[in-house]
């Protein structure tokens, strides 16, 4: 089984809205329906053990029912594989600028290195072949949002800067450490650089595939929504598939006492809203419990009676939030990037040679156009119907037409 076989989902939402319940839950659905399902976290809480009631799990996948595996990633391992060589580099810098050795350790972490490192430990067990589901409980919206934009960020250093200070350093070596007095890193240490790059590309291309969707987690709370919201359009900009929305903690209207009946009645508006919001996707519901599931049996209890009769476990249908289309009338290409609840007034295009740099509020993603388009120009662009919308026509100079770059 390869990495193509392999439905994954992610679940996020902001802390405390019970994300972790939501995942363990779905993969424990999983495992009794005959999956083999493999349920780890790129949270550094690590909340999943509590959730499973299975204290002192291993740092391997760890069966704790009939094809349920559980797996807290051991962030030093990983460390030390993906980041030990840099970081071996980064503390003789520190030490030949007088820095102490506790102060130096502590400032070659790689900010965000447990969940990255989590990131690479999904890569690997999805290219396993062992699994049939992989299940993965995020860390929080914001800090899941900046590790699923890193790939690209780091595609850019090492498209523009990282080829130059290679080869400064490879020419000048022994003139530098002699003027500076520092040492310059290893032809290793750019290797290790380049080995992390290609490996957060592999997750890149395995999270934004046809088998990978995340679900947003939330509760019926006005702050909580407008987060998921922005989330989605943050989502949407990176090219990565919402396939659902799971609403959890929602009173029951049934023999509500008059403080109650107050709180049923907020959450309907704001589950109304929520429908309005997010719809066509599927939105699930979930109950009030009086303490959380815990445990398989109760995570099971919890899944089913969200899910109901759907099936939490189908590829995701749509279409992929960034994808180009040939317009007939006009002969023209134009690219669709899905941006959800996006003001016309926080977007901003421009393009930068062969690149699109596409900007929604604080969130930036720089698009490499397939090479047919680099020999396009923009002739228009706007918003349409929650969509970006930019149209390409061919230059006179071109030699191509967009009719056949869009084939």
């Amino acid at each position: 089984m390869g990495s193509d076989d392999v439905r994954i989902l992610l679940y996020t939402g902001k802390g405390g809205v019970g994300k972790t319940t939501a995942a363990a839950g779905t993969a424990t659905l999983g495992a009794a329906r005959g999956l083999r399902t493999l349920v780890l976290s790129t949270d550094a809480a690590h909340s999943l053990a509590d959730a499973f009631d299975a204290q002192g799990l291993a740092h391997e996948p760890t069966e704790i029912d009939d094809n349920l595996f559980v797996q807290q990633v051991d962030a030093q391992h990983r460390f030390e594989l993906s980041w030990g060589e840099i970081q071996g580099y980064l503390l003789d810098l520190l030490d030949a600028a007088g820095v102490d050795p506790i102060a130096a350790e502590e400032l070659t972490v790689l900010p965000g290195a447990e969940e990255i490192l989590a990131l690479l430990e999904l890569r690997d067990q999805v290219r396993s072949g062992r699994w049939d589901l992989v299940v993965v409980d995020c860390a929080p919206t914001a800090e899941t949002l900046r590790l699923l934009a890193l790939p690209e960020a780091l595609t850019w250093y090492m498209d523009r800067v990282f080829p130059t200070e290679r080869r400064l350093i490879r020419t000048f070596k022994p003139v530098l450490t002699r003027a500076t007095g520092m040492p310059m890193p290893h032809e290793r240490v750019f290797d290790a650089v380049e080995r992390l790059h290609a490996d957060l590309l592999e997750v890149r291309e395995i999270l934004a595939g046809p088998e990978a969707s995340v679900r947003l987690v939330l509760t019926p709370e006005s702050v909580v929504v407008a987060e998921a919201r922005r989330s989605l359009t943050t989502l949407s900009l990176y090219g990565y598939r919402v396939d659902g929305v799971v609403a959890n903690r929602i009173f029951p209207s049934a023999g509500a006492d008059a403080w109650r009946k107050q709180w049923v009645a907020a959450q309907s508006s704001i589950l109304e809203e929520v429908s309005e919001s997010f719809a066509p996707m599927p939105i699930w519901h979930s109950p009030y419990r009086s303490c959380e599931p815990v445990g398989v049996a109760e995570l099971a209890a919890f899944a089913a009676e969200v899910y109901v009769d759907d099936d939490p476990f189908e590829p995701p249908s749509g279409e992929s939030p960034v994808r180009m289309e040939r317009d007939d009338d006009t002969d023209e290409v134009c690219l669709l990037w899905d941006l959800p609840f996006a003001a016309r007034d926080q977007v901003d295009l421009a393009r930068h040679g062969d690149e699109l740099v596409v900007t929604v509020g604080s969130y930036r993603r720089v698009l490499a156009m397939p090479a047919a388009l680099r020999r396009s120009e923009v002739s228009g662009a706007g918003m349409q119907d929650g969509s970006l919308v930019v149209r390409f026509r061919e230059r006179e100079d071109a030699g191509v037409t967009p009719r056949e770059a869009a084939r």
